[in-house]
Order: structure tokens, then C-alpha cells, then sequence
């Protein structure tokens, strides 16, 4: 599958117009999988696939509607 390369754990990969125009529904839908098992090796490394999904939420928004509960925070309170 040529989508492996858009979907790496690393935080170093940078998100960049060419990246988000290379997601497609199906590379949209692992990356969508992988944040909701939750099984990454560092939290950085789910940070990072959030940030991803963000952005493409963001950029892509026809390839999101379905996941945008994993985007949603729950209000909270510091006290």
C-alpha cells in the first residue's frame, strides 16, 4: 500500500500541503484507526497523528466527517 509513507509515527515528519494532498479516504481511515486503538510507542507519537487529522480537518474537510469526535476536547475545568 502506497500510503504507509503519509502515516508515519515519527514527530519529525512535517505536515505540508503535498502530504495532505496525498491522503486519500482510505489513508484517512488508518490514520482515523490508529488514533482511536490508541497504541502508540510515546505519547508524541499519537500527538503527532492528531495534529495530522487536525490538518487535515482543516485543509481536507471532506475526508474528516466521519472521525471529527476524535478531534473534539472535552471542556474542562483547572480548578
Amino acid at each position: 500500500m502506497q500510503n504507509t509513507n503519509l502515516l508515519s509515527m515519527e514527530t519529525e515528519v512535517s505536515i505540508t500541503p503535498e502530504r495532505l494532498d496525498a491522503f486519500d479516504e482510505a489513508a484517512t481511515a488508518i490514520l482515523a484507526k490508529q488514533l482511536e486503538d490508541d497504541d502508540y510507542p510515546t505519547p508524541f507519537a499519537g500527538l503527532a497523528d492528531w495534529h495530522l487529522l487536525r490538518a487535515l480537518a482543516i485543509h481536507r474537510p471532506e475526508l474528516t466527517s466521519s472521525y471529527l469526535h476524535l478531534l473534539d476536547q472535552e471542556p474542562f475545568d483547572e480548578d
